[in-house]
């Protein structure tokens, strides 16, 4: 099994020539993130990610989190002392405010070091994703005494955080929740319920964990409407700060996963726990919306992350297996990256990935623009635009981590299915992402059904004009970029009546849209990747550096003639409607029963 080599060079390029991080760097707050800051500080976390989280990524998946008779939980051994050096490091602390003892670095900061932490181990990862969700809403709906009381330690990472949405009857729909958030005289509440599938609800990697919890309160209004979002810590806090007694919340057990064995998944059993009201009553949704929006990005990116270390090991893997004789080759045997379909799934699986590098910190860039952009036009068209890319980041990314790290696991062949070379423990831990954090069928009715009317639509076509500005750029560059601006034309036009389709039957036929909404959402994913590969190409040409520029054109190009063109052959799908999807009921879907309308008479 190989090292992680962690990307900091593609990630500068990125950050420099692509998503135009410099122009962040000049808002106000972040003048002193300038680039060469941010590429040193990314050199010393990639060195600490590869050296100090990365080995403990198979020991970790072969050991896994257990559940101990007293409820509490242990984490792989090797986790509770690189998460105290994580902290030590300050790594999670980077992109937060400074005022609550942050690093006060953009937020594109932050996302390329969870990428890097991510591809290090991404079971061990989940721990301050789930942290970081926590923050964002304390930051943007806690009342000052509580970001005081929480957010120094949670930031410094010291303390964890999680997010309780959701309960054995609800699943998705949060709107079925049914813990009880009853007031006291004191100005607390007492919180009662179950929930499920809370990631690192219980764990021995920090003394303290702040749980927010959705729930109702009495006489809320049905549904949605009627939810309240809650801190209920592990231990109480002290007038001083330190921590006083047990919370009434227990762990009633974990789950046994598929991947991510080192991350506990803990079944939550509040019994009359003293919660603290976030916001106001029944403003639960508005707060649960600002935990998952980030975390959404922040998934999108762990799909890139375990495609990243899935490639770089089927890339090592591919060079040192001998077997067969390539075509002009003499000897025995040759290394199989010589043989021509094996260079063909190591090519898609760079194109995409760096497709998708650009696609979450073009993403990322737009968040810093929304929140510090001076001018309030920018900031709320950087906000419409991160609305629109935040689905499609979750669901093209994700989805794309299950077939790049399954046609990584090709790779290697039958080794791939051996778990000893650690191949499938990627395709295992991946798996996940496209179910949490709102699953990629919820992202896609998000896109159809909330972002694209936007002003009337008039948002989402500015951004595809925005985007076929590139086609002059690449006319002007010369013959060899002629391929990739044709089939970006030809995906463009297909792009654009679809979402003209999209835009006009929304309304009168919501199912229609719905039933095309994630083949519709793929292709976005497929021309959005394709654009900012076809700006790389073009920033690299004009950088003193002739590797890089041919790298960057041979990604475009294999790009924009061997992958994009499933964009068009989506636009069917997307817009077929709903009339075969419900033609037949349950049991016409089920051969059985046919087979016992036809079976023989005794």
């Amino acid at each position: 099994m190989s090292n992680y080599r962690p990307p900091v060079s593609d990630l500068a390029f990125v950050l420099e020539h692509v998503v135009g991080y410099p122009d962040v760097a000049r808002l106000p707050g972040f003048e002193h993130a300038d680039l060469a800051t941010v590429v040193e500080l990314l050199e010393q976390c990639g060195d600490f990610m590869a050296n100090v989280v990365a080995p403990t990524n198979q020991p970790g998946d072969v050991e896994g989190a257990r559940r101990q008779p007293d409820g509490s939980v242990t984490t792989p051994a090797s986790f509770k002392p690189a998460y105290r050096q994580y902290v030590d490091a300050g790594w999670g602390s980077v992109p937060f405010p400074e005022e609550f003892d942050g690093g006060g670095f953009p937020w594109s900061v932050g996302l390329a070091i969870q990428e890097m932490l991510a591809s290090s181990n991404m079971a061990f990862a989940l721990c301050p994703l789930l942290t970081q969700g926590a923050i964002d809403a304390l930051l943007h709906h806690g009342d000052q005494a509580q970001k005081l009381r929480y957010l120094p330690k949670m930031i410094s990472g010291e303390w964890t955080g999680t997010m309780n949405l959701t309960e054995p009857q609800a699943g998705s729909d949060v709107g079925a929740l049914t813990t009880r958030a009853v007031p006291r005289a004191d100005g607390t509440y007492a919180i009662t319920g179950q929930k499920i599938y809370i990631t690192y609800g219980e764990h021995d990697m920090a003394d303290q964990i702040v749980h927010l919890v959705l729930a109702r309160t009495p006489n809320a209004p049905a549904g949605t409407k009627g939810i309240s979002c809650f801190i209920v810590p592990k231990f109480l806090v002290n007038d001083d700060g330190s921590l006083g007694e047990h919370n009434g919340v227990n762990c009633l057990s974990i789950e046994h996963k598929l991947g991510i064995h080192g991350a506990p998944t803990c079944v939550l059993s509040y019994e009359d726990a003293t919660g603290y009201l976030i916001g106001e009553e029944n403003l639960g949704m508005r707060i649960m919306f600002v935990m998952m929006n980030s975390a959404r990005l922040s998934v999108g990116t762990q799909g890139l992350a375990i495609g990243e270390r899935a490639y770089q090991q089927a890339l090592d893997f591919a060079q040192e297996r001998r077997q067969g004789l390539a075509i002009g080759a003499t000897g025995v045997n040759s290394a199989i990256i010589d043989h021509p379909d094996v260079r063909r799934m190591l090519l898609t699986q760079k194109a995409y990935l760096a497709a998708l590098r650009r696609l979450m910190l073009f993403n990322a860039v737009h968040m810093d623009r929304s929140t510090h952009d001076p001018d309030e036009t920018g900031r709320a068209r950087a906000n419409e635009i991160v609305g629109l890319l935040t689905p499609i980041c979750k669901s093209f990314g994700t989805d794309l981590g299950v077939e790049l790290t399954s046609l990584a696991l090709q790779v290697y062949g039958g080794m791939g299915y051996i778990e000893e070379t650690g191949a499938s423990q990627h395709y295992r831990d991946v798996r996940i992402t496209p179910i949490y954090e709102g699953t990629n069928g919820i992202q896609a009715a998000d896109l159809v059904g909330r972002k694209l009317g936007i002003r009337d639509g008039a948002s989402v076509t500015e951004f595809l004009s925005t985007m076929r500005e590139v086609e002059a750029e690449l006319a002007d560059a010369g013959d060899e970029f002629d391929s990739i601006r044709l089939e970006l034309g030809r995906q463009f036009d297909t792009l654009e009546t679809a979402t003209q389709w999209m835009l006009r039957t929304g309304r009168a036929d919501p199912n229609a849209v719905l039933s095309g909404s994630t083949p519709y959402l793929r292709m976005w994913g497929l021309c959005t990747g394709g654009w900012l590969l076809a700006r790389s190409a073009l920033a690299a040409r004009g950088i003193d550096d002739a590797e890089l520029a041919e790298t960057q054109l041979v990604l475009a190009r294999f790009y924009a003639e061997q992958l994009l063109p499933q964009s068009g052959g989506l636009f069917g799908a997307a817009t077929a409607g709903s009339r075969d999807l419900f033609a037949l009921d349950a049991a016409a879907l089920s051969d059985s029963a046919r087979l016992r309308q036809n079976a023989p008479l005794n």
